[in-house]
């Protein structure tokens, strides 16, 4: 069974900092992506960051980029999402999701295989 576990979220000031952490399951690494994603109320999920297994090269959204770092640590199957910076337009629902079949869009939610539950961010003004 393949079990992904969100967890690391928080209320914090803005200009702070959190690290989300995902704790991966049951997984067999290879062609595959683990991506974080984000909803806030009212609209619609959005692709914050992606790391790719074999190569362990990372992507991030444009609104991000460069505050927010991903990366894995294999020996404890875990991904962190370290979120620097922190803006109040930040705040929501962070998810971690796997891409496994090796035919995935990683910025497509639909093209995820499977979804950790979601760990609240809110970033006060």
């Amino acid at each position: 069974e393949v079990q992904l576990q969100a967890s690391g979220g928080g209320l914090v000031q803005a200009g702070g900092s959190l690290r989300l952490s995902c704790a991966v399951s049951g997984l067999t690494f290879g062609n595959s992506a683990i991506a974080w994603f984000r909803q806030a109320p009212g609209k619609e999920r959005e692709g914050v960051a992606c790391i790719v297994s074999d190569n362990d090269d990372t992507v991030y959204s444009d609104s991000v980029k460069g505050r927010f770092t991903i990366a894995s640590d294999n020996a404890k199957n875990t991904v962190y999402l370290q979120m620097n910076s922190l803006k109040p337009e930040d705040t929501a629902v962070y998810y971690c999701a796997a891409a496994v079949d090796g035919d995935y869009d990683e910025w497509d939610p639909d093209d995820m295989d499977y979804w950790g539950k979601g760990t609240q961010v809110t970033v006060s003004s």
